[in-house]
């Protein structure tokens, strides 16, 4: 037996328990990973509450991210006491994921654990952390360096959009950080951006073409925080857009595109192939803080984790949350 969070649909509803759950349970694959800590990020919230509809089977295991030890396996590739990672590959939305002390997932999901980071680094890096690197190196392969102007960072307070601006700062680049909670204006300060302003400014309906303010952007929210986003990107800039927490729609022109040669990028960190996440990882471990890494990161016990979710979902979680599954 194991402790885990379990999310079970039916006659008497959706809801999300800690239990005790058999190991004859596990799905199939051919690692078995003994998990020390995992994390908690916008699409558990979204699962646990059932706010939004990310699980596809149930009873589920959420969790799209762990660190542990391989117990078992049955993939070359991988040898009991390896120190593993896993992000995404549709776990704890089709496969039991990492809100648990145990997980079973196939050897082609997992990476490495990258010398640079303790298990508990990690997760505090986490899917959130890998799609933000995923999204500043867009913004390098489009060619804005440093000095080619402010980049802005929307959802600033979440685990994306934090370390996003902790990233961009230690490579150089000045921030600005569009966040709905003023009051932490002097947090984001202490990442690395350089000006906050209010997402009110982005989050109404707006015109096709305003004024050229950035020469990128890191946008964590979609519908028309993204528009005005897109809108506003100086001459040949680009946008990285990896969230929805405003909405999917993208209720904008073409007139960013046509008129600025202005570029989308969609980050996909789910289904990323290998080499992608090896990378980006391995970039996590040479260009974030350790100390910024920390100041982001609140640590919870897997017990806390269902009513976590629900202030996660409410806006009043910030940084990154990291869940020690043994308590």
């Amino acid at each position: 037996m194991f402790t885990g969070i379990l999310i079970n649909k039916d006659e008497s509803g959706y809801r999300a328990s800690c239990e005790q759950i058999d190991e004859a349970l596990l799905p199939e694959g051919e690692v078995t990973v003994r998990i020390d800590w995992s994390s908690l990020n916008y699409k558990d919230g979204l699962a646990i509450t059932g706010q939004g509809p990310v699980v596809r089977r149930f009873p589920m295991v959420p969790g799209i991210d762990f660190a542990g030890t391989v117990s078992d396996s049955r993939d070359p590739a991988w040898q009991v006491g390896d120190k593993v990672v896993l992000n995404g590959w549709g776990v704890g939305e089709i496969h039991w994921g990492g809100l648990a002390q145990q997980a079973r997932v196939r050897g082609e999901w997992l990476v490495p654990l990258p010398a640079a980071f303790s298990a508990r680094q990690a997760m505090a890096i986490g899917t959130a952390g890998y799609t933000a690197m995923l999204c500043v190196q867009a913004l390098e392969r489009h060619g804005i360096a440093p000095d080619s102007g402010d980049i802005l960072v929307t959802g600033a307070n979440g685990g994306v959009g934090s370390v996003a601006i902790a990233l961009l700062a230690k490579l150089g680049y000045t921030v600005v950080a569009s966040t709905g909670r003023p009051s932490e204006a002097a947090y984001l300060k202490t990442l690395g951006a350089s000006a906050i302003i209010d997402r009110n400014e982005l989050s109404a309906p707006g015109k096709p073409l305003g004024k050229e303010r950035w020469a990128g952007a890191v946008d964590t929210v979609g519908s028309h925080t993204l528009a005005n986003v897109c809108a506003g990107i100086r001459y040949r800039g680009a946008v990285a857009a990896c969230g929805l927490a405003q909405g999917m729609d993208f209720p904008a022109s073409v007139a960013p595109f046509i008129l600025r040669g202005v570029t989308l990028y969609g980050i996909d960190s789910v289904m990323a192939p290998q080499p992608v996440r090896r990378e980006a990882w391995e970039r996590l471990g040479r260009n974030l803080d350790p100390a910024r890494l920390e100041a982001i990161t609140h640590e919870i016990g897997l017990s806390e984790a269902i009513a976590t979710a629900g202030q996660l979902m409410q806006g009043r979680v910030r940084g990154r949350v990291v869940v020690d599954v043994n308590r």
